[in-house]
């Protein structure tokens, strides 16, 4: 079951469907080396889950500043994680579908958010981004 919130347009944006979908894949892969390599596992879910709440955090926080900052986080959680990925292929910890279809994801999601973040950024300059949660005057 998928928890949604109201208001929260992040989870509308692919790179962040793509984010969720990557830690759920390296939740479940990783659970079949678990016990042979602990603090690999620990690492690479680690990265997993901040690529991914990073972004609800800085966009949370309310400026397109924050936000920009936090997009650029996660982005450097996935790289190290994918890093880790390239390690577990080379050591046979995971399958060449498995690696296959992360690294699909790894791409989409860094394609898609450095787009994004082309426009926050341009939003930012423009002064069109909205804080969350607030309301225009009508």
């Amino acid at each position: 079951m998928k928890l949604r919130r109201i208001g929260a347009t992040y989870e509308k944006l692919k790179f962040y469907q793509d984010i969720c979908k990557i830690r759920r894949l390296i939740y479940i892969i990783t659970e079949r080396f678990r016990k042979i390599h602990p603090k690999l596992v620990s690492q690479m879910q680690d990265a997993a889950r901040s690529a991914k709440q990073n972004i609800r955090e800085g966009y949370k926080r309310g400026t397109a500043g924050e936000f920009i900052h936090a997009i650029k986080i996660s982005q450097g959680s996935l790289e190290e994680l994918s890093g880790d990925v390239e390690d577990c292929m080379e050591d046979n910890l995971i399958t060449m579908q498995e690696f296959n279809k992360l690294s699909e994801l790894f791409r989409s999601a860094d394609y898609l958010s450095s787009r994004y973040l082309e426009s926050l950024y341009e939003m930012e300059r423009n002064g069109t981004w909205k804080v969350p949660g607030s309301r225009t005057k009508k």
